[in-house]
């Protein structure tokens, strides 16, 4: 009998694949990095061959530790990291380039000279031209790959985010399909009509035959090919990584709201079956069951969270691991005036701001290094309140914010947040919340779990944080610290992030 459910979840830094009974109890995980490459400052790219295979391994890794045999695996969700972008050829099934990131800002010229029609794709898509979206991304593979634009144009090319490059050569590629969570984060995708927009793909100079057709996100994306994981099984569920975590997180109630702690930071609020509109926030689609109205969410997406550690571990190389963080900031009683704008690829929800660069502000002779650890931690919290107030101007009050991800062990940090935000903070017990969200879409469309109230009902958290401290003056330390890092952009850009907020 087929009883498990696999998810396939496909990060920034590496691929997982984790086997879930019903109830959502973690059986076998298999995980594995793959490269980073950076060919230029702001820059980043992936190998999408590797991708592809490294996720490969990873399916077959955790059916192994999950002691099950492939047959008994009932339905497979995906979710993965959204706007990086894929184009391959159609014959070959190979890239024409390597995968273009959702970090990458090579886009940036592309996207601000959309700036000036910014009211049209906000009116259609719910977003903010930007070099974060996969759409300028297809843009520039096709402008300057040799012959890239020629082959599209004859219909030779594909394009797909990261779910649909994994479909396609899961099912042997015979199936070129994605949903509208991911659809969504494209910049040429319709969030009302649902479908691919004309003359978005006008403006962009891209041609509608490389796009996948867009299905619900529990539709059918295809069967496993035996010859390629060594299986056959439906793939039924399909989300972004950032739905995923608010499905798997419960929030299915309008002003329910999460935020997962990774390579970024992204807090998204449901926002029910009604489109709106918020200045410095993304509006996006959550996800579309079948037969179901879609149902909206307000995105604010924060490029910088957890990758801010990495820099410290990575780059300046003051901490061997993130396990240190905590105790570090714990060491001093304050950040004593030192506050870091983690601007690295410039800065995303509210500011909409590419050019701006990361700022350190506030240090003296003795500053430590425990003071840019605290600052680090403190910057996630400060970033997640920004988008919390955005929201909250916007007609949904959060009452509680529901977190996962990797930074939320750090107790720290979790604390700093709750007294930022003036509410509690509840961490999920599930800590695979992206991961189960997909399978449990999965799961509720092969039949094994109930609904959506069944979720609801099993959801469970192993710790809540109530706010204990006014953190009024710090946070008014943290503006100081945004003005001194837009003081080094072009008053032009200024005037241009004013328009956006505005």
């Amino acid at each position: 009998m087929r009883r498990y459910i696999l998810s396939i979840d496909a990060g920034t830094t590496s691929c997982r694949a984790i086997v879930f009974d019903k109830d959502g109890k973690v059986l076998g995980v298999g995980q594995k990095e793959f490269q980073q490459h950076f060919p230029k400052p702001g820059w980043v790219e992936h190998d999408a061959w590797e991708i592809f295979e490294t996720q490969v391994f990873c399916i077959k890794d955790a059916i192994a530790k999950a002691k099950i045999d492939g047959n008994e695996i009932a339905a497979i969700g995906i979710t993965n990291q959204r706007e990086t972008t894929v184009v391959w050829d159609r014959q070959t099934g190979k890239p024409i380039h390597n995968a273009i990131v959702w970090q990458c800002r090579r886009t940036q010229e592309i996207a601000y000279k959309l700036r000036k029609e910014s009211d049209l794709f906000r009116n259609k898509t719910g977003l903010i031209p930007d070099a974060y979206f996969s759409g300028p991304k297809i843009a520039w593979i096709l402008e300057n790959v040799p012959g890239a634009s020629k082959l599209a144009q004859e219909g030779k090319l594909a394009f797909g985010t990261i779910d649909t490059w994994l479909i396609w050569h899961l099912t042997g590629d015979k199936s070129h399909k994605t949903e509208p969570s991911n659809a969504s984060r494209s910049m040429i995708f319709n969030i009302t009509s649902l479908d691919w927009d004309d003359e978005l793909l006008k403006r962009l100079n891209i041609p509608r035959t490389m796009l996948p057709e867009v299905i619900s996100s529990d539709g059918d994306f295809g069967t496993t090919d035996k010859n390629v994981v060594g299986f056959e099984a439906p793939i039924c569920a399909n989300l972004g990584d950032q739905q995923a975590a608010l499905f798997g997180q419960g929030c299915f109630e309008s002003g329910m709201a999460k935020c997962t702690y990774g390579t970024g930071s992204f807090l998204l609020a449901n926002a029910g079956n009604k489109l709106g509109m918020a200045p410095g926030l993304l509006s996006t689609v959550a996800w579309k069951l079948d037969g179901k109205p879609v149902t909206y969410a307000y995105e604010g997406a924060i490029f910088i969270a957890g990758a801010a550690v990495q820099w410290l571990r990575d780059g300046l190389q003051i901490i061997q691991s993130s396990s240190e963080t905590e105790k570090l900031a714990t060491s001093i009683e304050s950040n004593e005036g030192v506050y870091f704008v983690p601007a690295l690829v410039g800065l995303g929800s509210p500011w909409w701001n590419s050019d701006v660069r990361g700022t350190i502000i506030g240090i003296t002779r003795g500053t430590t290094r425990a003071h840019f650890v605290r600052a680090a931690l403190e910057a996630m919290a400060y970033q997640v309140a920004d988008v919390a107030k955005d929201i909250e101007e916007h007609g949904i009050t959060l009452n509680e914010l529901r977190v996962d991800g990797g930074a939320t062990h750090n107790k720290f940090m979790l604390q700093f947040q709750s007294d930022v935000l003036r509410i509690p903070v509840i961490r999920s017990s599930q800590s695979e919340s992206t991961a189960w969200g997909v399978a449990a879409l999965a799961g509720i469309k092969s039949g094994l779990i109930s609904g959506l109230d069944e979720i609801s009902r099993n959801w469970q958290n192993d710790l809540t944080v109530k706010p204990t401290t006014d953190r009024t003056a710090d946070y008014e330390g943290w503006k100081c610290a945004l003005k001194s890092t837009f003081a080094n952009v072009d008053p032009i850009e200024l005037k241009q992030l004013a328009q956006v907020r505005s």
